[in-house]
């Protein structure tokens, strides 16, 4: 197959061209309007407590989980005086009047919106349309409030974070791709030493990201996608594109010079060799990040997708576009010699370098060796021991956006849980306004009242102004009286025929082990005989995305784990070298794990690196960075033990074999392995937390597996192991097919 795509490449190069520029004029008209199909969002389940509370509450009781935090503050009025509160609710005037507005709790009929301080207050305004795509409607509103004399305005809350995401994942990817192509092509420099030869990579990897983009652009209007995977999209395509692109052009430049310079033949066999390993490469990292996609969450499952999309679309520009380039360029790859650069590459050795002695001093010492790199892989993991696994907040983004600058306000004026209360529901099979269900209503708020972990807490029964020794019916009383004078109450917000609902806001954060702990006690509140509790809010679905996550996390990792076990078994005849090759690639992984926590949780360099320390690992970053790992070291796996394969099959000596094989590949691996450190390093701009962490923890990942694991780790294990590296039982090696990877 790699041989006939090969000649079919180089009968008609200009025609295979064509086609892959046609695909890239298609995406040219797209670029302004790329993330309009993309959704933000995505962190939650429908399948959990909290999500089905939120559904029973938006059918009984109209109940708008979005909502928005209209925050206002001045200089000269308290927010406690009248001209303070009357200026509030003249720069609302226009709000109710919008078609999406389902209500608006104004600080003059709600005395809790205004700070203790008395420097601000805010409105809750709350929208009819879900919170992952209120957007548009989180502006409108912006556009709607009417400018006062004395007051300065902040637009908070879930739509408006989801809106500041957007503008700040758009602002992240263009300042990453300014950084990574002239950085990739630098490295590409200083790896080919020829300007020609450098470009022939970045210019099939930019194309296969281009066409990456115009594949999602298809595929979101057929299933959601997040709008993050723009960014994996450039940090995977870019960088696997041009590693598989760097793999088979240097091939091809060995065997222009082993064969006088034709390019016919130079490129059949750079494809027959070099080729045939980029797809099996592809393929363990295709597997790896398809796992994604078995996830309930749309943020995940869309990362998957886009995953094998990028990984599909990288692989075919390396077996198709690039040989059609270099038949056109020929013997004109090493144009444009850099100096120095083109000597030094001139006069590489290819059987005693750097690489075969560095294997030989390992196999003088094998047990140390081992025991040394995995005591700092070890080390590096540790961190991880004390992770707190969480769902992200606003102080994800960066603080020169609307809704962190809120979210900051309200977090220091009240309490820590303000914009992210528990929303609890109770149903009875019975009247709700019955005695009986208020008293029960009345039992869970003053729990709660009384609970030092909560703030203060909203229900039909939390009156102001009532008497301290009303009882629940007489309250109930006021409140509907109140109605009737035609002041909002929020009564029917609040209390339904079967259906009741309560607010408590916690003192800390949502994320907070005390949320989490007090939150564990309200779902197991036994209310009584036909009363039903159920819980929502912001710790609730933190919970049920981390439970959700990782109920699924250990099914899905068996089977890349497994898949990627059958692959390398089938590539290279040896049950050992499979398993050797998962268990040092986890490894590899847990290094990237304990430095999510060191450096994200706890918050070291987070000054140099420009972050607010989260005091948690957002919860699908180690899924994410799993499945894209294990897929990217078993790429550079394969291409090693093909190498070593080769030898191994040539002579039957395993030291000799894994010397050679090292000093073959290990130039190009650590070459490969630089340009991705280079453009997944380029992400540790970007203001969006999420996005900082992937692209740090891939950079520094693939950085220590391509040096201490592949340099030290594998000789050293391969030299204990000897003759039993290629161990495979008879029935099984003559039952499996036979793949010939020859890179």
């Amino acid at each position: 197959m790699f041989e006939y795509l090969a000649r079919s490449a180089c009968r008609r190069p200009w025609l295979v061209i064509a086609f892959w520029l046609i695909l890239v004029g298609l995406v040219l008209p797209l670029v302004p309007d790329i993330d309009g199909p993309l959704k933000v969002g995505g962190f939650s389940s429908d399948e959990s407590e909290g999500a089905r509370a939120t559904q029973i509450l938006e059918e009984e009781l109209d109940f708008s989980s979005s909502q928005l935090a209209i925050i206002f503050a001045s200089d000269t009025l308290k927010a406690s005086d009248s001209s303070f509160l009357e200026q509030v609710d003249a720069s609302l005037n226009e709000i109710n009047r919008l078609d999406f507005v389902d209500d608006v709790i104004t600080p003059s009929f709600d005395p809790t919106l205004i700070a203790s301080s008395g420097r601000l207050a805010y409105a809750v305004v709350g929208l009819g349309v879900p919170v992952e795509e209120a957007q548009a409607e989180a502006r409108a509103v912006q556009e709607a409030l009417i400018e006062q004399p004395d007051l300065d305005v902040l637009v908070a809350g879930g739509p408006s974070f989801y809106a500041d995401v957007e503008v700040a994942s758009q602002r992240d990817l263009q300042r990453a791709e300014f950084i990574a192509f002239p950085v990739a092509l630098i490295a590409l420099i200083i790896v080919f030493g020829s300007l020609v030869a450098a470009a022939v990579p970045l210019l099939v990897g930019s194309a296969g990201v281009a066409v990456a983009l115009l594949g999602l652009y298809w595929t979101a209007h057929i299933a959601d996608m997040s709008i993050f995977v723009l960014n994996l999209t450039t940090m995977l395509g870019l960088g696997l594109a041009v590693d598989y692109s760097l793999f088979v052009t240097s091939r091809y430049r060995e065997e222009l010079a082993r064969r006088g310079g034709d390019v016919d033949e130079s490129v059949v066999t750079a494809m027959s060799t070099a080729g045939r390993a980029v797809f099996f490469s592809g393929l363990s990292v295709l597997v790896g990040l398809s796992g994604l996609s078995l996830f309930n969450l749309m943020f995940l499952r869309s990362v998957g997708i886009a995953g094998v999309i990028v990984v599909a679309i990288s692989t075919s520009a390396a077996l198709t576009l690039l040989p059609a380039i270099l038949k056109i360029i020929g013997p004109r790859i090493n144009a444009l010699p850099m100096g120095r650069l083109a000597r030094r590459h001139a006069t590489e050795q290819v059987t005693t370098g750097f690489w075969y002695r560095l294997a030989k001093r390992v196999e003088q010492r094998p047990g140390l060796v081992t025991a040394g790199v995995l005591v700092i892989l070890v080390l590096l993991g540790s961190p991880f021991l004390r992770a707190n696994i969480s769902s992200p907040d606003a102080t994800m983004l960066p603080e020169d956006l609307p809704s962190r600058q809120g979210y900051d306000l309200l977090a220091s004026e009240f309490s820590g849980g303000e914009i992210s209360p528990y929303i609890i529901l109770i149903q009875s099979t019975g009247d709700m306004r019955s005695p009986e269900s208020l008293q029960v209503i009345d039992s869970i708020g003053s729990t709660l009242v009384n609970d030092e972990r909560i703030d203060h807490v909203q229900s039909v029964l939390t009156v102001p102004g009532a008497p301290a020794d009303a009882t629940p019916e007489q309250r109930l009383q006021l409140r509907e009286r109140a109605e009737q004078l035609g002041i909002d109450t929020r009564l029917d917000s609040l209390l339904g025929d079967g259906t009741a609902m309560i607010l408590a806001y916690p003192v800390a954060p949502a994320n907070s082990e005390q949320n989490k702990q007090l939150l564990t006690e309200l779902r197991s509140w036994d209310a009584g005989e036909g009363y039903t509790v159920m819980v929502a809010g912001g710790t609730a679905e933190i919970v049920d995305v981390v439970n959700v996550i990782y109920s699924e996390f250990p099914l899905v990792a068996l089977a890349i784990v497994a898949t990627t076990f059958v692959i390398l078994t089938m590539l290279f005849r040896s049950l050992v070298l499979p398993l050797k090759a998962i268990i040092m690639n986890t490894m590899s992984i847990l290094a990237a794990y304990g430095a999510l926590v060191w450096i994200f949780q706890d918050g070291h360099l987070h000054e140099f690196l420009g972050f607010t320390p989260q005091g948690y690992v957002e919860a699908s970053l180690p899924v994410i960075v799993f499945c894209v790992l294990f897929g990217l070291s078993m790429d550079y796996e394969v291409f090693l033990l093909s190498r070593i394969q080769e030898e191994w099959l040539r002579t039957g000596d395993n030291d000799e074999a894994v010397a050679l094989g090292l000093e073959r590949s290990g130039r190009i691996i650590s070459s490969a392995a630089l340009i991705v450190v280079v453009v997944t390093a380029s992400f540790v701009t970007a203001d969006v937390v999420i996005v900082k962490a992937l692209g740090l923890c891939i950079a520094l990942a693939v950085a220590i597996d391509a040096t201490i694991v592949r340099a030290l780790l594998v000789p050293a294990t391969m030299k204990l192991l000897g003759h039993w590296n290629w161990w495979m039982p008879g029935w099984m090696n003559r039952v499996l097919p036979r793949i010939n990877v020859g890179e």
